[in-house]
């Protein structure tokens, strides 16, 4: 069970998500995460107690510059990122920065039932992307399990066709660089506890995919046909 945070004003509420039950799918092609295909998106990860996290300075705000030294000083926060299913729901909870979310379904929302003991679980139809302009963010399998996570790397113009889902066989974690849009990671068990380490700033920059393409993105989780 998710632990209860003290409510902070945001844009929208992760665990009552403004979407709509029933739109067209967009699909996004799923590869194998190597060094060649992160190529741009991020890095993969073995030692994840050493792996740097880049940090970016705070950006100046006319034509004088910041000061050297100064504006990338906010350091890290790391902790536990865990992911689960409740049926065809995945839900995910970031210890770091003591907040949680409903990151989409295995069926349309209008389908969909936490309930469900019969969840297929092929594919996850996410609703919302964000970036974090200030720093990358490490993710890392620490019960060694595979999962996917899907990555566009081409700024505020993203487009939906921009996306691509990569297969980690649980062997090592992804580094993700800052300015990436990333939706979490999505496990292929019921459960799945990572290791999380990000700038301690964690803005984000948000896209929800049904407002402005009126699709669902749709990320299949089958790697036997990769």
């Amino acid at each position: 069970m998710a632990t209860k945070y003290p409510d902070r004003k945001k844009g929208f509420d992760y665990m009552a998500p403004p979407v709509p039950g029933e739109l067209p799918l967009f699909d996004i092609p799923l590869v194998r995460a190597t060094p060649e295909s992160l190529e741009g998106f991020g890095t993969l990860v073995t030692d994840y107690m050493t792996h740097p996290v880049e940090i970016v300075r705070w950006p100046a705000q006319g034509w004088r510059s910041i000061d050297e030294g100064t504006g990338d000083e906010a350091g890290h926060l790391e902790g536990i990122f865990e992911f689960w299913w409740e049926g065809d729901f995945l839900l995910g909870e970031n210890m770091a920065v003591k907040d949680r979310y409903i990151l989409g379904w295995s069926e349309l929302p209008a389908k969909a039932r936490r309930n469900n003991p019969d969840s297929k679980r092929d594919q996850l139809l996410i609703w919302h992307a964000n970036y974090h302009p200030d720093g990358a963010q490490l993710f890392y399998p620490l019960d060694n399990r595979p999962f996917v996570t899907a990555l566009a790397k081409t700024g505020d113009d993203m487009q939906p066709e921009d996306w691509v889902a990569f297969y980690c066989d649980g062997s090592a974690g992804i580094c993700i660089h800052p300015g990436i849009w990333h939706e979490a990671i999505t496990p292929l068990s019921p459960r799945s506890r990572f290791y999380d380490k990000q700038g301690a700033v964690h803005a984000r920059v948000s896209c929800n995919f049904t407002e402005e393409f009126g699709v669902f993105m749709r990320i299949p989780l089958t790697p036997d046909d990769i």
